[in-house]
Formats: structure tokens, C-alpha cells, sequence
């Protein structure tokens, strides 16, 4: 099969707030990207990002209505180790961004943390602890 995942996308409800969000995470984002419908970075590796106002996807699919309930896709990020996610989820949040989870061990081998982007979405900060 030669298929493989290539962009993963977010439905967004305000463009510029969603962008600076992933912008504070450290991805490079152009500023004047905050007034388009439809946004995307490539990552490291070629996986590509994106982002698409609720108006653009309810223009190709009427019927579209954002999930309700919680979230059903999170993003998980790889910390340099314990102590980034640490500092990287202190720094988020006193950015002025959505805690869900503040760091801890977890019972898997890794220093976790979660936040939460400004469409409810599950933003992981993680790290092994060894």
C-alpha cells in the first residue's frame, strides 16, 4: 500500500487566536497567516499541519457540526526531557494558555503534562523519565 499520513488538520473557530497557540508551542507560522481560511506549516520530517476555519469546511460539508462532549484527536509533542515539559508547561500557561493536566510521572516511563489549545483540543507535552 503506498499510503501514508501526510497533513493532519484542526477545524478552527478563530484563525489568529488558534495560530498564536501554535505559535507560543515554537512552530513557525507566518503572521499575516491569522486572516487566512486555510493554514499549514510542514514539520520536521514532512508531516504537514493544518488549520481550517468552521466556515471553510461547512463550505464543502454543510452537514459538518464540531464534536461535542470532548475531544476525540490530541497532539503530542516530544520534550528534550523531564524538565522541558516542566518548563515548557509553565511557560504555556503562563502565557495565558489551557492547562488540563499539570506535569507529572506517569506510570508508563514518561514526565507528561497536557494542555489545551483554544478549540479543546489535547495538546500533550511528554518526555521519557530516563
Amino acid at each position: 500500500m503506498g499510503m501514508h499520513i501526510d497533513l493532519i488538520g484542526l477545524v478552527v473557530a478563530d484563525m489568529g487566536r488558534a495560530l498564536a497557540f501554535y505559535r507560543d508551542l515554537g512552530l513557525a507560522i507566518p503572521a499575516d497567516a491569522d486572516r487566512e481560511p486555510h493554514v499549514e506549516v510542514v514539520l520536521p520530517g514532512g508531516l504537514r499541519l493544518a488549520w481550517d476555519r468552521a466556515d471553510v469546511v461547512r463550505g464543502f460539508d454543510p452537514g459538518w457540526t464540531p464534536p461535542s462532549g470532548g475531544a476525540r484527536m490530541g497532539l503530542a509533542l516530544r520534550c528534550d526531557g523531564p524538565a522541558e515539559v516542566d518548563e515548557e508547561y509553565a511557560r504555556m500557561v503562563g502565557l495565558g494558555h489551557r492547562s488540563r493536566l499539570e506535569p507529572w510521572d506517569a506510570f508508563w516511563g514518561q514526565r507528561y503534562a497536557q494542555l489545551q489549545d483554544p478549540d479543546g483540543n489535547p495538546v500533550d507535552l511528554f518526555s521519557p523519565l530516563d
